[in-house]
């Protein structure tokens, strides 16, 4: 893309239409990422150390009631959870589109010697033949999934629980999502970050379409040196807490609950529903 290709851009894109992830598996992105994933000055990419300590005592204690089983993390990053998990007995198995998270993880679980097995894939393609007891997506993943790719998910992830198996999902509110205005731009510039190492200008969009209740966000990175312009676009869904539960109970769940957010994740605003459900008998 050029400058004159970004002032012609399309004003009004179809939610998913211009691509629907950040570049996760790009090698370089995926690296910066991992450095937000560790930081402990905000829960942007990863929540801090301390909070995650207290979401995996909820997990352990509170919803698998201190008994151990398979979990699966759908979106696991460094593996933040699923080590924590694994040292309080579980076998985790943890996939995650970038290959840098991937990385980290592995070495963690094979330095600490604990049972995790990290896949590098998108979890909309990948398949599994063991059974899990529960099978977490959290941080607000599912809402960068279309409605029929979420479908999709949720159906595969029905079929490997359990009998009494159990999902567990934190995910936004509408207001979460959805801008003050219906377009919402902004700029800001920086010596390095997480589009690039070297200097850049950073044109963010976000664009809502009130019809299918879903946010274009939109990033158009200028490089300092050259001039030159990527793109690069993701969307989100959101849903009322009515079509939280009619889309879990139309992938075969049941005793589908809604609930504050996980402790200290309050004013996150994509955290801020957890739901559980249970694999309908």
């Amino acid at each position: 893309m050029n400058i004159q290709q970004l002032i012609e851009r399309n004003p009004s894109p179809a939610p998913w239409s211009e691509g629907d992830k950040l570049p996760w598996n790009e090698p370089g992105f995926s690296r910066r990422m991992l450095r937000e994933h560790l930081r402990q000055d905000h829960d942007m990419a990863s929540p801090r150390a301390e909070k995650i300590d207290k979401h995996v005592e909820y997990i352990h204690n509170k919803l698998l009631l201190g008994r151990t089983t398979r979990i699966l993390d759908l979106g696991c990053g460094p593996g933040l959870y699923t080590s924590r998990l694994a040292q309080l007995g579980h076998t985790c198995v943890g996939v995650d589109f970038s290959p840098a998270s991937i990385e980290y993880a592995r070495n963690q679980a094979e330095n600490k010697a604990i049972s995790c097995t990290y896949i590098q894939n998108d979890f909309r393609e990948v398949s599994f033949s063991e059974s899990f007891g529960l099978v977490m997506m959290l941080h607000g993943e599912m809402n960068t999934f279309s409605k029929k790719d979420i479908r999709k998910i949720l159906r595969n992830v029905e079929a490997v629980l359990d009998s009494d198996g159990l999902l567990l999902l934190t995910a936004s509110t509408i207001d979460g999502i959805k801008p003050l205005q219906p377009i919402q731009r902004t700029w800001d510039s920086t010596c390095s970050g997480l589009f690039s190492d070297d200097s850049y200008l950073e044109l963010c969009e976000k664009i809502w379409d009130s019809d299918s209740k879903a946010l274009v966000e939109r990033y158009f990175i200028v490089d300092a040196n050259t001039g030159n312009v990527s793109a690069y676009s993701e969307s989100y869904q959101a849903y009322t807490n009515k079509e939280y539960e009619l889309l879990l109970k139309n992938c075969y769940f049941d005793d589908v609950k809604l609930m504050p957010p996980l402790p200290g994740m309050e004013d996150y605003p994509f955290c801020a529903i957890t739901i559980i459900g249970r694999k309908q008998h």
